[in-house]
C-alpha cells in the first residue's frame, strides 16, 4: 500500500493562498483557485477557515504573527546586522516580483485600509516590521557598523522606503526591483555608517 499523503497544514494552505493572491488578486481569486494551488478540496478550505473572507483574514493574521520568525530566519543566515537588513529588503521584492503582483498586493492593502478586521492585522504587521528593523539597527550600532542614531525614526523611514520603493519601481519599471530597493536602502543607511571597524559577531557554538 502506498503511504497516505501528508495532510496539509494551515500554514501550507495560507502560503498557497498568498501565491494565488499575488497571481489573481484577492477579489478575483476563488476557493477553487486556492484548492487547485494547494492540492486540497474546496470543502477542506471551508472546514478550516469558514469562507473566502475567513481565509483572507487568516492570511492577514498569519502575515502579522510571523514577522518575528521571518526576521529570525534571516538573521541566522547573516553575520552582519546590515547584511540582514539588506536581505529583508530583497525578501520583500520576492513577494512582488512583477508590477501585476504588486497591483494584486495593493488590492489586499485596500481591504486593510477599509475593513476594520483587516486593518487590525495590517497595523500589527507594520508595528512588528518597524520593531524588527529597529532591532537590526541597534545590533548594527552595537557591532560598530553604524554610528549611534535615532533607531526609532530611522526604522520608520526604512519601513516607509521599502514599501515606497516597490511602488515607484512598479510605475517606472526601471532596472531590477531588488537592485532598486537595495540602492534606496543604502541612501538611507549611508549617512549613519560608522568609520570604525565592526566588532566580529560572536560564535554561537
Amino acid at each position: 500500500m502506498s503511504p497516505r499523503p501528508r495532510e496539509k497544514t494551515d500554514e501550507d494552505l495560507l502560503e498557497g493562498t498568498g501565491r494565488v493572491i499575488n497571481r489573481l488578486g484577492p477579489s478575483n481569486m476563488t476557493l477553487a483557485d486556492v484548492a487547485s494551488e494547494t492540492g486540497v478540496a474546496p470543502a477542506t478550505l471551508v472546514q478550516r477557515f469558514g469562507s473566502k473572507r475567513g481565509l483572507l483574514l487568516a492570511v492577514a493574521r498569519h502575515g502579522a504573527e510571523t514577522v518575528d520568525r521571518q526576521f529570525a530566519d534571516i538573521r541566522r543566515d547573516h553575520d552582519s546586522a546590515l547584511a540582514a537588513l539588506g536581505a529583508v529588503a530583497t525578501c520583500m521584492t520576492h513577494m512582488v516580483e512583477t508590477p501585476e503582483a504588486l497591483s494584486n498586493s495593493l488590492a489586499f492593502l485596500q481591504m486593510d485600509l477599509a475593513d476594520p478586521q483587516f486593518h487590525k492585522f495590517a497595523l500589527q504587521h507594520a508595528h512588528a516590521m518597524r520593531a524588527e528593523i529597529r532591532s537590526l539597527l541597534e545590533a548594527a550600532i552595537e557591532a560598530g557598523e553604524l554610528e549611534p542614531c535615532d533607531t526609532r525614526r530611522i526604522a520608520r523611514a526604512i519601513h516607509g522606503m521599502l514599501n515606497g520603493s516597490l511602488l515607484t519601481w512598479a510605475v517606472d519599471r526601471e532596472g531590477a526591483v531588488d537592485k532598486r530597493v537595495r540602492e534606496d536602502l543604502e541612501i538611507l543607511i549611508a549617512p549613519h555608517r560608522s568609520a570604525r571597524r565592526p566588532t566580529p559577531r560572536k560564535s554561537r557554538r
